[in-house]
């Protein structure tokens, strides 16, 4: 029997998963009653199968090498048992494909660039992503401050609590950088009066937003510009800032230059929340077994992560300190698993709204990103933490003996009231 195949069927007997996998020759081995089938169409992806190469893998069924049956849950599972060792063995032993520490990280971020790679994940449809996002189309990590909240119920929690955070007040001057599809932008606006500013690259977000605004009759106090946050004007500084999803883009070389630009357009006593997915604990600047290099070349070119002390160390040497750190690790795996079934749930209508090659391609990459990295976030390899931040005091050390006015409160109660 090919040693390969071999290799595989004891892989497929030692996981819990029932899973099933049928040869170029329509040979099936595995569980009678599987709740996954493998149909290999090219025995290169066999090897992948034994040797645990998720990412790898994953390129073979975007490629159509693969067929893979099933929902994105239990493959998933299948997937985490499939890994040599154990997901933090694998990451530790050097299992995991560099993603990040690239010498070509400043390249890679030109201005046009950027542009392009914002355009190819987000603008592949709005209707598409309307199919299993929120009604708000909240595109970030939602906050379950309630253990029976929906999808929709966490995410307007997750706007309230930047907005908490931030203690935004009516007529404030606020900027949200990366506004994506305008929920944070309009909820701040809404619910706590502020004077609101969104940028993003996205064409179709940019038009989507605009058209948002013009409907709620907000166009007099909110605007959405089609702009780098790298060419915003700095004369005229706002009270608070939020960048939500957004520094991922950034990349690694250029984080120094990203918080720099944010201390410079933050007005004295101002307060800056910098909301994004951050390398985790056994991480160590890689992403797990091909899963890096998949999402960079299927989902978000030029996207690039770090650990969130390297974030902490960029913002201090950009003149901003630290006052509150919060790691929402376990509410973005919920989040992403909530994402996952809701396009499991339509994938008819969404390979209608896609169509064609191009289109089914686009959709497995979809369908393995969120479910995949729901199970990145479960295992602790990335995380997702919100940082608030303030201008450094500027005072004399005799001038701090009396209890500084800090421009956020002494506690944190502030941010989970009711």
């Amino acid at each position: 029997m090919n040693p390969v195949l071999t290799a595989v069927e004891r892989k497929l007997k030692s996981i819990d998963v029932r899973v099933q996998l049928v040869m170029p020759d329509g040979t099936r081995v595995g569980d009678d009653d599987p709740e996954v089938i493998f149909t290999v169409r090219d025995k290169a992806a066999l090897t992948h199968l034994a040797a645990g190469d998720v990412g790898v893998l994953g390129q073979d069924y975007v490629e159509g090498r693969v067929d893979i049956e099933g929902r994105m849950r239990p493959l998933m599972a299948a997937a985490a048992q499939l890994l040599p060792g154990t997901p933090i063995d694998a990451a530790r032993g050097g299992w995991f494909t560099e993603l990040i520490r690239r010498v070509t990280s400043v390249w890679r971020h030109s201005i046009e660039r950027d542009a392009r790679q914002i355009e190819f994940h987000y603008d592949l449809s709005d209707d598409f992503y309307a199919l299993w996002l929120d009604p708000r189309r909240v595109y970030s990590c939602a906050y379950y401050r309630e253990p029976g909240q929906t999808l929709a119920q966490a995410q307007e929690a997750k706007l309230d609590l930047i907005c908490r955070k931030l203690r935004l007040s009516p007529g404030e001057r606020f900027l949200d950088v990366g506004a994506g599809w305008g929920g944070l932008l309009l909820w701040a606006a809404e619910h706590y009066g502020v004077d609101a500013t969104g940028i993003t690259l996205s064409r179709n977000q940019h038009a989507y937003v605009s058209r948002l605004i013009e409907e709620k009759g907000l166009g007099g106090r909110v605007r959405m510009e089609l702009l780098d946050y790298r060419k915003l004007d700095e004369s005229r500084p706002y009270d608070k800032i939020a960048s939500v999803g957004m520094f991922e883009h950034v990349g690694r070389a250029n984080l120094q230059a990203y918080f720099d630009k944010l201390r410079r357009l933050l007005a004295p006593g101002g307060l800056v929340l910098n909301h994004g997915i951050t390398a985790g604990g056994v991480y160590n600047a890689q992403l797990g077994n091909g899963m890096g290099e998949f999402i960079e070349k299927y989902i978000f070119p030029g996207g690039e992560l770090t650990h969130v002390s390297h974030v902490l160390e960029n913002i201090a040497n950009g003149g901003l300190e630290a006052v509150d750190v919060e790691n929402l690790r376990p509410h973005y795996a919920r989040t992403l698993w909530a994402w996952s079934d809701a396009l499991e749930d339509r994938l008819e209508q969404a390979r209608q709204i896609l169509g064609g090659e191009q289109g089914e391609r686009s959709l497995r990459a979809y369908r393995l990103y969120l479910a995949g990295c729901a199970m990145g976030f479960e295992h602790g390899w990335i995380a997702l933490h919100q940082v608030l931040a303030h201008a450094l005091p500027s005072g004399r050390r005799d001038e701090l003996d009396e209890p500084a006015d800090l421009g956020y409160p002494w506690r944190r109660d502030y941010m989970y009231a009711k």
